[in-house]
């Protein structure tokens, strides 16, 4: 089964948490604290994987939860990391944060890798806050949380040359010809319903891949039909073939057929109506075909094209076909790519927050550093709970708070924490 979108939740290992501990050795007196720090947490990764040439796994498995780093141990003993969790995915892969819709990475080479969730870092053990006023400090860190989101994985084959061309022209009868795949064919419309691959063999160790792109329509730049879950498997061939029924027994005419989609590839992307672009003139042993040749091949010069008489029923003229695609793939340049005016972001200060109100009238705290010392924080601890009070004031959350109109006794919400405000 051909799957080419999925939507995957992926959650990051937290950080082990830091040890509170005290050396308890029988010839120590007045041992200090040793008490180690928390492992970090795995992170995710997504990394490309030759054996894949489809979405289908992420059906059956869409969370993908990495382990979190080991706690820190007594006698200043650190807690190990975490493995980074490796999830597979084909090549030609790209990864969009669902609620951005910003690209978080393209996999396009196996073995290539993307971190798309990090682990949080380890907890500091209560060794790492002794200072020359707090010599026995009692509180450490709880591990950071790993990072959590949801991914839009979106497929677009890696295909050197594409068979393009209205449904029922012969292209996966071709495909079946020239390669190994085996492609559905039967006589009526639309029996692809997927992009097929196969590898086409020209010489030794000279090949190519070769994509069977279900038949396009018109309005297919709009989405009508499948047009834009095909047109997409286009995206990154650098040589089209565009076959064309000459026998016109389906009651089109093939130049017409030709014309109305190329305006489907000039209107979905301009680059990829700029693609080499060769005619395979199909159907040629059927007695029609002879008869319209002339006429159809004399126009596709005209525009400049070149056009192969071919029949994918007798394998007539594939091999020169397959050899003038292979010459026309080696003598291909990528085009450039097109840089986008910089945008200038400004670095903001991990201190600094926000404070909204929520539907309940409660003061919501957002803010990187805030909502990291929440979740690391031992408020059951009376030490941690002052150095918490401490960073709150120096963060002046208290004074905004009070310009906002904060009274005694309502709440203040960060992350999944309620407090009541006390002056």
């Amino acid at each position: 089964m051909f799957i080419d979108r999925a939507k995957i939740t992926v959650k990051a290992g937290s950080g082990g948490n830091g040890m509170s501990s005290f050396r308890r050795e029988k010839y120590v007196p007045k041992g200090g604290p040793s008490g180690g720090d928390g492992g970090r947490g795995a992170n995710v990764v997504l990394i490309g994987d030759a054996n894949l040439n489809t979405l289908v796994d992420f059906r059956y498995k869409r969370q993908f939860k990495a382990d979190s780093g080991a706690n820190g141990q007594s006698s200043n003993m650190h807690g190990r990391g975490a493995e980074d969790l490796l999830v597979k995915v084909p090549p030609g892969t790209i990864v969009k944060d669902e609620a951005t819709g910003q690209i978080l990475g393209d996999i396009t080479e196996p073995g290539q890798k993307v971190v798309v969730a990090k682990g949080g870092r380890g907890g500091r053990g209560n060794a790492r806050f002794v200072n020359s006023v707090h010599r026995a400090p009692t509180f450490a860190e709880l591990g950071e949380p790993g990072e959590e989101q949801t991914l839009l994985l979106e497929l677009k084959l890696l295909a050197d040359v594409g068979l393009l061309g209205y449904p029922s022209v012969g292209k996966s009868s071709i495909l079946s010809m020239v390669s190994a795949a085996k492609p559905e064919i039967a006589a009526y419309h639309f029996t692809t319903l997927s992009p097929v691959l196969g590898v086409v063999s020209i010489a030794e160790g000279q090949n190519f891949v070769l994509a069977d792109i279900p038949g396009l329509i018109e309005g297919a730049h709009e989405g009508v039909g499948l047009g834009h879950d095909f047109l997409r498997h286009i995206e990154r061939t650098k040589v089209l073939i565009h076959v064309l029924d000459v026998s016109g027994l389906e009651g089109r005419d093939p130049i017409d057929d030709f014309h109305k989609i190329n305006n489907e590839l000039k209107l979905y992307n301009e680059k990829l109506f700029k693609r080499p672009q060769i005619v395979a003139a199909n159907k040629m042993d059927l007695p029609e075909a002879q008869d319209n040749y002339q006429r159809v091949a004399a126009v596709m010069r005209e525009m400049g094209h070149e056009v192969y008489p071919i029949s994918a029923a007798t394998g007539e003229g594939l091999q020169a076909l397959m050899q003038r695609a292979a010459r026309l793939l080696s003598e291909y340049v990528e085009e450039p790519v097109e840089i986008e005016e910089a945008k200038v972001y400004e670095a903001r200060p991990e201190d600094q927050f926000t404070i909204k109100r929520d539907d309940d009238g409660a003061f919501v705290v957002e803010g990187q550093a805030i909502e990291k010392l929440v979740a690391m924080t031992r408020f059951g601890d009376e030490e941690g709970l002052r150095r918490f009070q401490a960073i709150w004031r120096r963060l002046s959350i208290d004074e905004e708070l009070r310009n906002r109109g904060i009274q005694e006794g309502d709440t203040v919400r960060i992350r999944d924490m309620e407090f009541e405000f006390r002056p």
